[in-house]
């Protein structure tokens, strides 16, 4: 596929040369009909906004990207709300990259936190302290089957990190399979389970990692069905089986299995890892029945399943608690970040008392996993889910959501694609529908600008950065649904002209 591609700077930070945005008077207008909150920020008294632009330059890693061509300076944060330093409000769609789950210093998680700080911040698991008993009980009681035994760490790359050396210690195998546009981290590790080029640096990583073709209904070799209640433009080229399995999920495993046969030594599997949805790909879903042949034919070889459960987990899909869970499949090792903490750093591995057990042949140790802060959030965090149902709001108004964004796709002929499943959606910004060709980076960089001229703030994914990410903290309301599609209305029927 031929395009204007995007680095992962260019993705980013578009400071560098001005992208069109959205009429000033327009956008006014617009931002004027953001649902009400009677939250008001505290003033703001730090650095300068030039002062701040300039340590940014000098004194972080330039590696630091910043989103929009005129960053934003964030200064305060209430449930689905941002707020920059002048006061002004957004409306927060993508939750600090999935990781606000019930809402930007959400009063319950807050006074958990602060609660456990009087009391004790740190001693390391060396010594018994309540909460992270407490906690891991709790945790587990939320997955099925045998997955009872919890590592805690601090981000979705340790997450990753430790599964894969789990894997590879329990079945004394090396080789590991992940898809192809999935991100599983970028530590150097897991750089190799990341297939994404635009992730990737020229040292040596990936040793002993294979990358299967990736299972896509919209860009895929074969289409597919997905479970969503929008389907893909492609969904023709396949057909629903008897049990609700599409024609082309059994194409994709046949790739898979090609994988396994020619470049995995035979019998010498130790990992299939997988995302449910896949997140910095672009929201991407696999054909109904993909998951549950994979996990089969991997098992087969005698490898673990592993699944990702990052940006998935904790309710945010509806229907089910956990993504996979919506696949019909247990997995042997499942990770977990982000939403577990409501932006705490806190991740997590969760496994089978038979696989935990070839952890205890050497010392492994985290100095800051499951330490009383984060055990105290993670365990406030599952209160709340349950006090809040976010869930459930999930599950009700993702459909809403996605209803709502599939007539911006009949209506807007940049909009190529849109899908997902409770409150993790996503679309395409295309060039031509039927090609599926991404749009060029000014083009897309004006759509994002806008609706962040509006007040709405979205994110970025996809190889070439054509896909918008809509993954908000799961406490928004109908209002901000509607809200947001006038946006989109406003910002794409500018842009369409």
């Amino acid at each position: 596929m031929q395009c204007a591609r995007l680095t992962r700077h260019s993705l980013c930070n578009g400071a560098k040369r001005s992208m069109g945005s959205l009429a000033e008077g327009t956008a006014a207008r617009v931002a004027a009909g953001m649902p009400s909150c009677d939250y008001k920020p505290s003033p703001y008294k730090g650095l300068s906004y030039d002062e701040m632009r300039r340590v940014r330059r000098d004194n972080l890693s330039p590696s630091l990207s910043t989103y929009y061509s005129e960053p934003l300076l964030i200064h305060e944060g209430h449930m689905q709300w941002l707020f920059d330093h002048t006061g002004r409000r957004f409306l927060d769609l993508f939750g600090g990259i999935v990781t606000v789950s019930l809402g930007h210093c959400h009063p319950k998680v807050r006074e958990a936190a602060e609660e456990q700080m009087r009391k004790l911040w740190h001693t390391t698991n060396i010594y018994m302290h309540p909460k992270i008993h407490e906690y891991a009980e709790r945790l587990t009681q939320t997955l099925p089957g045998d997955l009872k035994v919890v590592y805690f760490v601090n981000s979705g790359s340790e997450a990753n990190d430790l599964a894969m050396m789990m894997a590879r210690l329990y079945t004394q195998a090396f080789d590991i399979v992940a898809l192809r546009n999935a991100y599983h981290g970028a530590s150097p590790y897991t750089a190799g389970l990341t297939a994404h080029s635009t992730w990737k640096f020229p040292y040596a990583n990936g040793f002993g990692i294979h990358n299967a073709a990736n299972p896509d209904p919209y860009l895929g070799l074969w289409g597919g069905h997905r479970d969503s209640v929008v389907q893909s433009v492609r969904a023709g080229e396949s057909q629903l089986l008897e049990g609700g399995e599409c024609s082309s999920a059994q194409k994709y495993v046949d790739q898979l299995e090609e994988v396994l046969t020619y470049s995995i030594p035979r019998g010498r599997l130790a990992a299939f890892f997988a995302e449910s949805i896949q997140g910095v790909g672009g929201t991407v879903q696999y054909p109904l029945g993909y998951l549950k042949k994979a996990f089969e034919l991997v098992r087969k070889h005698g490898g673990l399943c592993v699944s990702d459960e990052v940006q998935t987990g904790f309710g945010r899909t509806g229907d089910h608690f956990w993504g996979f869970e919506c696949h019909g499949v247990v997995p042997d090792i499942v990770t977990m970040a982000k939403g577990i903490g409501n932006g705490f750093p806190l991740a997590a591995v969760v496994t089978t008392p038979t696989v935990a057990s070839t952890m205890s042949k050497a010392l492994h140790f985290n100095t800051y996993g499951g330490n009383p802060i984060a055990s105290a959030v993670g365990i406030s965090v599952l209160d709340t889910m349950d006090e809040d149902q976010t869930q459930r709001n999930c599950r009700e108004l993702g459909p809403y959501f996605l209803s709502r964004l599939a007539a911006l796709r009949a209506r807007y002929p940049i909009i190529g694609d849109v899908r997902g499943k409770g409150l993790m959606l996503g679309g395409d910004i295309v060039e031509d529908k039927d090609t599926r060709k991404p749009h060029h980076a000014e083009r897309i960089m004006e759509v994002w600008n806008g609706l962040k001229d509006c007040g709405v703030l979205v994110g970025r994914g996809g190889h070439y950065g054509q896909v918008l990410r809509i993954k908000p903290p799961m406490c928004i309301t109908k209002e901000d649904i509607d809200f947001t599609i006038e946006a989109f209305q406003e910002v794409l029927g500018q842009v369409c002209e």
